[in-house]
């Protein structure tokens, strides 16, 4: 049957009055106007209590926005090309140079993530690197202690060695933070409460690492129009007291730093710590060079 074939009502072929309220729809083939439901007072309250939960949520992301003290700054005193002449990892060189920068931002050392990606796998995502280590302490410490400049050396290059090690073992699979997550799933799947999965997996992650990576620089040249180098992008603390750090590296002679903290943390600020990442960056530098 065709839909001219179909005997529609009067009523409903007529125009809609001009002070009706709704809306007049067309259906193909079909002159027939509808009126929409007539607003009423439970409409109006799912409207209010729709309005009421955005406000609610827009109060909550605005608190945790205005929280964020977040820091951004170019480093222009060296970079990757000034730390390979040296025979360094420039990942490992900022690495163990956050090590420093914490150490005297805090007095202490912390749990420390840097993600590696691990794409040498299908569907691979990303793996943790631990990069604060004995070895890294180590160089710390005898640097922070006026040890001679042979002896921090030699430390530095053992914590180098470390760090890349460990970022090769995160990359093919032969890190730890992802086995034991997958360990803490079974765990909750079985119902088996781990006293060893509890603690370990408790433990603040005080300082947030990554670098990310950039694939503009190859449009442009850096050194001839140096205003068109992007600062990139960031993310926050995972600990309320602690630090989130990206780092990009640009080119040959500039690194951009994204530091962020949180205000409501009294002994964190990331103005104060991007200073002291600037200091190590350069003191390691005059050690080393």
């Amino acid at each position: 049957m065709d839909a001219e074939d179909v005997k529609v009502p009067a009523d409903l072929l007529s125009p809609l009055p001009e002070d009706s309220w709704g809306v007049a729809q067309s259906e193909q083939h079909l002159n027939i106007h509808r009126y929409v439901r007539p607003w009423t007072s439970q409409d109006q309250q799912w409207v209010e209590q729709v309005q009421a939960q955005e406000s609610s949520s827009l109060a909550v992301a605005q608190a945790l926005a205005d929280d964020v003290d977040c820091h951004i700054f170019p480093f222009t005193h060296f970079g990757k090309g000034r730390i390979k002449k040296l025979r360094i990892s420039p990942d490992a060189f900022i690495q163990i140079t956050l090590q420093l920068a914490y150490f005297r931002d805090r007095g202490s050392f912390c749990l420390t993530y840097e993600a590696s990606m691990t794409r040498l796998f299908r569907e691979g995502r990303t793996e943790t690197v631990r990069s604060c280590t004995n070895e890294s302490s180590a160089f710390v410490r005898a640097l922070e202690n006026g040890e001679d400049e042979e002896c921090c050396r030699r430390l530095f290059r053992l914590a180098s060695e470390k760090h890349q090690n460990l970022y090769r073992m995160a990359m093919t699979g032969a890190g730890i933070d992802r086995h034991l997550f997958c360990l803490y799933v079974v765990s909750k799947y079985l119902g088996v409460e781990s006293p060893f999965l509890k603690e370990v997996l408790s433990e603040p992650w005080r300082l947030s690492t990554s670098q990310t990576p950039i694939q503009q620089i190859e449009l442009f040249d850096l050194k001839n129009h140096p205003d068109f180098v992007s600062l990139g992008g960031g993310f926050g603390p995972v600990a309320d007291d602690g630090y989130g750090v990206s780092y990009i590296i640009m080119g040959e002679d500039m690194i951009n730093f994204h530091v962020s903290s949180k205000h409501s943390c009294s002994q964190t600020d990331s103005h104060r710590f991007g200073a002291q990442i600037s200091k190590a960056l350069n003191d390691i530098m005059n050690v080393l060079a």
